[in-house]
């Protein structure tokens, strides 16, 4: 066989002549992402503006979710958390997410950019639609599924978390902002937990 037939054999889904692929569907992911939010974005489509076979995508990217998630440089993967967050005693999954949030968000390179994706989305209604779809159907509806709880009751969860998140960096109140994580986390634990307790 020839060195040319050889190269034009190439394995199925690969992009030829391009050196950063995942580049081009990451691009290609934001865009779909930023028209059509999370919900209407489908692995198909971003496949198309990439112009790789959608085969391709989910070799670099497990899922939609996990696409949307390197896409925005987010620094978790619900598909990693939630398996997480549900193993262990139902009743101390209240404690396991609040330590969890707090945690990870003590380190200023994964609390960065989901503040700054807080930020754009207060003055860009696109912004909010696709962190909206992503977060419900993503994260806090599954979890609320698998706990057998109303979505409600998980979303209230997250707010007393995420409130506590904008109040200690952004707001930056004293002496919340620099409380240690342990502390905070025996302070909130048991209203979270309450929210997640069997009805």
């Amino acid at each position: 066989m020839t060195e040319q037939a050889s190269a034009s054999r190439r394995r199925p889904g690969r992009r030829p002549g391009s050196a950063d692929t995942r580049g081009q569907i990451l691009a290609a992911a934001r865009e779909a992402f930023a028209e059509k939010g999370f919900d209407k974005a489908t692995v198909r489509g971003i496949a198309r503006r990439a112009e790789v076979d959608p085969a391709l995508v989910h070799h670099y990217f497990a899922s939609k979710e996990g696409m949307f998630v390197a896409a925005m440089e987010l620094p978790i993967n619900p598909e990693n958390v939630i398996p997480l967050l549900l193993a262990g005693p139902r009743e101390e999954i209240g404690e396991r997410l609040t330590r969890f949030v707090l945690t990870m968000t003590s380190e200023a390179a994964a609390r960065q950019p989901v503040l700054a994706l807080m930020r754009t989305a207060m003055t860009n209604e696109r912004m909010v639609v696709m962190i909206r779809e992503f977060m419900t159907q993503a994260l806090l509806n599954r979890v609320a599924e698998a706990l057998g709880i109303p979505p409600l009751r998980m979303e209230l969860a997250f707010a007393q978390l995420f409130g506590t998140v904008l109040v200690r960096y952004v707001l930056q109140l004293e002496p919340l902002a620099s409380v240690g994580v342990e502390e905070l986390v025996e302070l909130l634990a048991p209203t979270v937990q309450r929210y997640l307790d069997p009805l």
